[in-house]
């Protein structure tokens, strides 16, 4: 891949990851427009750079949770921290539906990217999606009470929002957020269990993209030595960097309850896109 393309791959990765936008859906649309991916196909992905852009948005999670992730593990040898080792417990919780989705519906999963119409299509889903907390909840910010932090409930149907979002063009921050939101979930508390969410998504997505590579060179060695190139590492810096700021942004627009103000951006998206490709 040209330089050029994995950096512009890498900023729309950092930007989409986090913005309630859907990464996965902006990934495969500008994979079409810059050419790397052909209509109608669904496995054209480049596994050993989707591997590196992984990492890059992981290293954006670890450095803006930084604090909440030490907590997290300090409490695994500190019986005293009940709280952050019941965030870990919800966070297992959390995962499961995500888990049970792919193993359930994976060849469904991966057959949606070669359809981008239907792709563009799920955007216009995201920006309702986006709008359901103010339609449910009023301005979800304001929530107060006994629901307004995260617990096996609320934890349990993020989870089923991050299932959701499996699919190319379901925003994975803003599903889960707006299901915490509906649940009851104070704003900032659901946009930062949602990040945190994250990180096993991302890493889970990193481990099953390293099988699939390691399937295809029969080696781990040669696995990772495909994955850290010029361009690669490029785009993962980009990703890195760009999803930092992207996450900051998020956090600041959930805590003034503006999160449907991104709904606008996915309407205006997935209408493009399905007049784009609707004309082949």
């Amino acid at each position: 891949m040209e330089l050029w393309k994995a950096i512009i791959v890498g900023i729309v990765q950092g930007l989409a990851e986090f913005l309630p936008v859907s990464s996965s859906g902006h990934i495969v649309l500008t994979q079409y427009l810059l050419g790397v991916r052909e209509v109608g196909a669904a496995h054209q992905e480049d596994l050993s750079f989707e591997i590196v852009l992984h990492l890059g948005t992981l290293v954006s999670v670890l450095i803006f949770f930084r604090k909440s992730l030490w907590a997290l593990t300090v409490s695994l040898f500190k019986k005293e921290m009940i709280e952050e080792r019941k965030m870990i417990m919800f966070l297992a919780i959390a995962t499961v539906p995500a888990v049970i989705a792919t193993l359930l519906f994976k060849d469904f999963f991966d057959e949606a990217p070669g359809k981008p119409v239907f792709v563009s299509s799920l955007l216009i889903v995201t920006g309702l999606i986006l709008f359901v907390p103010r339609f449910i909840k009023g301005k979800a910010s304001k929530v107060k009470g006994k629901d307004s932090k995260v617990g096996l409930k609320s934890s349990l149907i993020m989870g089923v929002g991050q299932a959701f979002a499996i699919l190319p063009g379901i925003s994975r921050s803003g599903s889960t957020i707006a299901a915490g939101l509906v649940s009851g979930v104070k704003a900032e508390k659901a946009a930062e269990f949602s990040f945190l969410m994250s990180l096993p998504a991302i890493m889970g997505g990193f481990v099953l993209t390293m099988k699939d590579k390691m399937e295809q060179t029969d080696s781990v060695g040669e696995a990772f030595k495909s994955c850290f190139n010029g361009p690669y590492v490029a785009g993962a810096i980009a990703a890195a960097v760009v999803g930092l700021f992207a996450i900051y942004v998020v956090m600041g627009a959930v805590k003034r309850g503006k999160l449907e103000y991104f709904s606008y951006y996915c309407f205006v998206a997935g209408i493009a896109g399905i007049i784009y490709f609707s004309r082949g």
